[in-house]
């Protein structure tokens, strides 16, 4: 979205994208989310709730760490570890520099990277704003904000699952661009799917895209420009 083919940041493009973001954001809470959101509720169904437990921010780094663990092994059998330091005795970075070394060009990497730094930067958001989630309104017909609270009620915005697939999503669709209409089409029906079975407003949503599809173009254009210096 905004980075270029030769991975460096389209910094015009991501201002723009920033005042259209924020611009779609303030709006929802003034006005669209009400009037989407009931909208999008008649959709509920039974694949949103497996969609729920599927995309969820720590299953995404889960899957994407235990796979990069196994792709870590399947190096080390063919070439062999490095975990001592000069002295012979077992050193935790030399083992972290080694296991970076062996997998920072991995789709693995790529992708809990990009999650884990969508997650970061959404969860503390989330304390920050504290927005309340679509069930005040459903039950009492509130809505509001409670900032810096850490209660899951509180922490509608941004969308947790939408911020996290975003970023692994967007992330495999600028490795293997072939599949890009793919990740990215999923990446809408998840965050979609989110506001159907009334755990986020719309501008949520568009929050936690907005974040994942930053982090995903950031961290690549570092990872592939600061690799090697990264693996060392």
């Amino acid at each position: 979205m905004f980075l270029t083919n030769d991975n460096k940041i389209k910094w015009n493009w991501l201002k723009w994208g920033t005042v259209i973001a924020t611009f779609l954001i303030v709006t929802g809470v003034l006005w669209f989310d009400k009037p989407i959101y009931l909208f999008l509720r008649n959709f509920d169904c039974g694949l949103w709730r497996v969609f729920s437990l599927v995309f969820d921010a720590k299953m995404w780094i889960i899957v994407s760490a235990i796979v990069l663990l196994v792709f870590y092994i399947k190096k080390i059998i063919k070439t062999k570890p490095r975990f001592r330091n000069e002295n012979h005795k077992f050193s935790l970075r030399v083992f972290c520099r080694d296991f970076i070394a062996k997998t920072h060009n991995s789709y693995a990497f790529f992708v809990l990277s990009s999650v884990l730094a969508a997650s970061i930067v959404g969860k503390i958001l989330k304390i920050l704003i504290g927005r309340m989630r679509p069930v005040f309104f459903e039950a009492l017909d509130k809505t509001g904000f409670v900032p810096f609270s850490t209660d899951w009620a509180f922490n509608s915005m941004p969308s947790g699952h939408t911020f996290a697939s975003f970023a692994g999503l967007i992330m495999l669709g600028l490795l293997a661009p072939k599949i890009k209409w793919f990740t990215w089409t999923l990446a809408i029906v998840i965050g979609l799917s989110r506001i159907c079975v009334g755990a986020h407003w719309p501008s949520d949503v568009i929050f936690g895209a907005f974040i994942g599809m930053v982090a995903a173009d950031f961290v690549k254009a570092i990872l592939k420009h600061y690799g090697a210096e990264i693996a060392k």
